[in-house]
């Protein structure tokens, strides 16, 4: 299938170019905007997302992945004005992202239901626009897998098979919850080769990582900036090793850069403190510079940011 991209026509994943895999232009909480909407400024949060893509562009960037599903914030209207402002190519996806319960919308409804939710989204169109999806999200974390969780996961697996779009998870690094997606997924039938288990840069346990790439996946060293979970210099020791040990045709390396968010955590105060440097430039600024100074060819860097991706979504 071709890439659908949000306000222009779909591409070839060919067509790609240099690709940052996971990043949200905007991130909050649903029921609060819905409720409380003097809380937010979508002026603000539209020029924050419009400079931070532009800055992109600068390095060269020309598809940005954005995997903003339900229990994000996902609005394709906004994501829309932040293409026609930049001229980026957009991938928005379908999905639900929990931890823990599904709303009550989904008490004794199926996988199959949630399933046909995130087909509309793919084949129907987003939101009551022509925007379609281009792959699932979905999410595990510090619960585990839930009930509700592998309802989700099951549910994208089902998603996979009838509309051949790719997986991108969230997981937690430290307590299995990768693997147990992979293995759920593949379990459904998903190709391997289509599931991007995300957020595996949290760790620098290359033992573990490798488990999930030796499998056939996709490995998400994907929140660079994110000092709170691992700094930046160990998440370039994680990556280099892993290049150097043969898996750069499996790694995809981003920022999971949010550039508005109105979780708790991440008040602008404690930015400084927390994550610093994050950004959607930080691995033009430091990661490339610092492969590039510990061998890596120009080859390898496309591998991860073109040839990758480009894999991915064929």
């Amino acid at each position: 299938m071709r890439i659908p991209l949000v306000g222009k026509e779909p591409i070839e994943a060919e067509d790609m170019g240099f690709t940052l895999i996971h990043e949200h232009l905007r991130v909050f909480s649903e029921a609060v905007r819905y409720q409380w909407p003097h809380l937010y400024n979508e002026d603000e949060e539209l020029r924050n997302a419009v400079n931070e893509v532009k800055r992109a562009m600068q390095f060269g960037v020309k598809t940005i992945v954005d995997p903003t599903v339900m229990g994000l914030g996902r609005d394709i209207r906004f994501m829309e004005k932040v293409v026609k402002a930049t001229g980026i190519n957009l991938v928005a996806g379908t999905g639900i992202y929990i931890y823990v319960d599904l709303p009550f919308y989904f008490l004794n409804r199926s996988i199959d239901e949630i399933a046909d939710l995130f087909i509309h989204d793919i084949k129907e169109g987003i939101q009551a626009t022509s925007n379609k999806a281009g792959f699932v999200k979905i999410a595990a974390d510090e619960p585990g897998i839930t009930k509700d969780v592998e309802k989700v996961i099951r549910a994208a697996a089902i998603t996979h098979k009838e509309a051949k779009v790719p997986i991108i998870t969230h997981s937690n690094a430290h307590n299995n919850t990768g693997l147990e997606e992979q293995r759920i997924l593949m379990e459904e039938g998903v190709d391997p080769g289509k599931i991007l288990i995300g957020h595996l840069g949290d760790t620098d346990n290359t033992d573990y990582i490798k488990k999930i790439a030796d499998k056939g996946s996709f490995i998400g060293l994907d929140r660079y900036g994110l000092d709170l979970f691992l700094p930046v210099d160990k998440r370039n020791e994680t990556t280099l090793k892993l290049i150097k040990d043969g898996y750069s045709d499996r790694i995809m390396i981003s920022h999971d850069y949010c550039c508005t968010i109105d979780w708790g955590t991440a008040r602008p105060e404690l930015k400084p403190k927390l994550a610093p440097r994050w950004s959607m430039a930080l691995i033009f600024e430091d990661t490339i510079p610092f492969l590039k100074k510990n061998g890596m060819s120009e080859e390898v860097i496309d591998i991860i940011f073109k040839e990758n991706p480009k894999k991915f979504f064929s």
